[in-house]
């Protein structure tokens, strides 16, 4: 039974569709970076970035440099829709892609985190097999069939999306619908549907909504009398967030995905006419069979496990942020900071509040307030400057915090120095201040 789901041979068709989709949206989303000043904003305007903890090292290039490594990345997403060199491609853009991803906090989000997801497992796959300008200059290369566990890493991925972005909405603010009134507050302005928005039986039919089509959508397309309707419903919601949230490919990128959930005959049938059907259900064990199933369950383990591990960290995750990232927390909180920082020298005990103005850029200024790791990281960069001049320095920060909307509280312990504080990568930071969220 194992040994049939995973490894019968069927039709390439979604693969190979999903490959020129794919690769389009990707070249989107980097030309899209350049064009609409993403880029500017995100990676050029900023003295410095917000990267991942750990990747100091990992800055923006200088000058336009970030321009002609999104270019390339764009030029790479057509070399992948087109199935040119895909190997050489597909890995170069999924290194490009995670370089942007661990260079800055500031602009992100769980989308970007999918779509590094779907690129590293898009290396290991055969999309190039057909249709294809390498199949077409590498007839050895071509090829009608894959293995059926290509459409199940799909959408056990996708399953693991959904269900914990299902889960983590079962919590008050959402529940109650205060969340979603306070995300829909800043759409008022938007064209004809802005002041329908606003309204207290909206914000309920979102909020049931968004829980049910999480838990439901894979179930709903992977039953063949419920896929069709799944579909529809599936183009409503994605185009709605679209509009309404503008989160750029993520959208598109889910309804591509639906590609896996219709059989391989349909696809063929409906975009590859000319493509020989591949009929057969022959089961054949590859000879990375092995190696497979044991890179397969390190992947799936490390994927279930990293959404929960903020149940295992002190305090709550709403009020830390601890544990926040890579669990498919997605639009599920609104936070908003103030923060100072003060500098003390040790020798002369000289004070002095830091200008954030001469750090940050606007963008980064609307991030810092409500984000631990950002506030941690420009204490440790302000102690560097001054180290440089010689000078021994102390941080403290008064901040404070609000979480959806309610009363501000203090966010970090105002006695503790941060400049001489230690990250902690994987458990509680006492630095942070207890939260009265239940």
């Amino acid at each position: 039974m194992f040994n049939k789901l995973l490894f019968t041979k069927v039709d390439n068709s979604q693969l190979i569709l999903f490959r020129i989709f794919f690769g389009l949206l990707i070249a989107l989303e980097s030309y899209g970076a350049i064009i609409t000043g993403w880029i500017k904003r995100t990676l050029i305007e900023p003295k410095f970035t917000f990267n991942f903890i750990g990747f100091d090292w990992l800055q923006p290039l200088p000058g336009n440099g970030m321009y002609f490594y999104f270019f390339i990345m764009g030029t790479l997403g057509i070399f992948i829709m087109l199935g040119y060199k895909y190997i050489f491609s597909m890995i170069g853009f999924t290194l490009l892609w995670a370089g942007v991803y661990f260079m800055q906090k500031t602009s992100y989000n769980n989308h970007y985190y999918l779509l590094l997801l779907i690129s590293l497992i898009m290396c290991f796959f055969p999309a190039n097999k057909n249709y294809s300008y390498d199949a077409k200059h590498t007839p050895t290369l071509k090829s009608d069939s894959m293995y059926s566990y290509v459409k199940w890493v799909i959408v056990f991925q996708l399953f693991i999306v959904y269900t914990y972005a299902a889960i983590a909405k079962m919590y008050g603010d959402w529940l109650d619908f205060s969340f979603i009134k306070t995300l829909m507050a800043n759409k008022a302005n938007y064209y004809v549907i802005g002041e329908i928005l606003q309204q207290p039986s909206i914000h309920k039919i979102i909020g049931f909504t968004g829980i049910f089509f999480d838990l439901l959508i894979i179930p709903a397309l992977l039953w063949k009398p419920t896929r069709n309707f799944a579909f529809g419903v599936s183009i409503f919601f994605h185009l709605f967030n679209s509009i309404v949230f503008q989160i750029g490919i993520f959208p598109y990128l889910s309804l591509a995905f639906i590609i896996f959930f219709y059989e391989p005959e349909t696809i063929r049938k409906t975009f590859f006419k000319k493509k020989t059907p591949f009929l057969s259900t022959e089961i054949k064990l590859p000879s990375y069979k092995s190696l497979l199933l044991i890179l397969g369950g390190i992947y799936f383990c490390i994927q279930l496990v990293l959404p929960i591990r903020h149940y295992f960290i002190k305090d709550n995750v709403l009020w830390t942020e601890e544990g926040h990232r890579l669990s498919w927390r997605m639009m599920l909180r609104s936070r908003t900071g103030q923060v100072n920082f003060k500098v003390t020298n040790k020798e002369s005990n000289e004070k002095h509040f830091v200008n954030l103005n001469e750090y940050l850029s606007k963008k980064q200024l609307r991030r810092i307030g409500g984000n631990p790791d950002f506030i941690w990281q420009l204490a440790q960069r302000i102690k560097k400057e001054h180290a440089a001049k010689g000078e021994d320095i102390m941080v403290h920060v008064i901040s404070k915090v609000s979480v959806n909307g309610k009363p501000y509280k203090t966010f970090i312990d105002p006695k503790v120095d941060l400049a001489n504080a230690k990250w902690n990568y994987f458990w509680h930071n006492e630095w942070i201040l207890p939260s009265e969220i239940k």
